[in-house]
């Protein structure tokens, strides 16, 4: 190895080391139990946001029933197949 990747890995280390000592906090005015109590709950309530989703956390809606039978849905999946109206999985975003 070079000394200069040397020194550069050496210097990326030793920035990694001091922006995480800055960025732990020092003196939190509540205790674990109290944080993990806190999410429980955030999370019976339906207040967290599913892991990956990002933005800010959403209340669960109510469920409702549907207006159109599985095989109805079903046949327009497949008409909309046909037309090549799906979009691949992962791409699209929600209606």
């Amino acid at each position: 190895m070079s000394s200069r990747f040397i020194l550069v890995a050496t210097l990326a280390t030793a920035a990694t080391l001091a922006v995480s000592k800055s960025a732990t906090p020092t003196g939190s005015t509540v205790s674990r139990e109290q944080r993990k109590a806190e999410t429980a709950a955030a999370n019976k309530s339906g207040e967290l946001t599913p892991a990956g989703q990002g933005g800010a956390p959403q209340p669960k809606t109510t469920k409702t029933t549907s207006s159109k039978t599985r095989e109805q849905r079903k046949a327009e999946t497949v008409e909309a197949r046909k037309q090549g109206e799906l979009v691949p999985a992962g791409q699209g975003s929600p209606k």
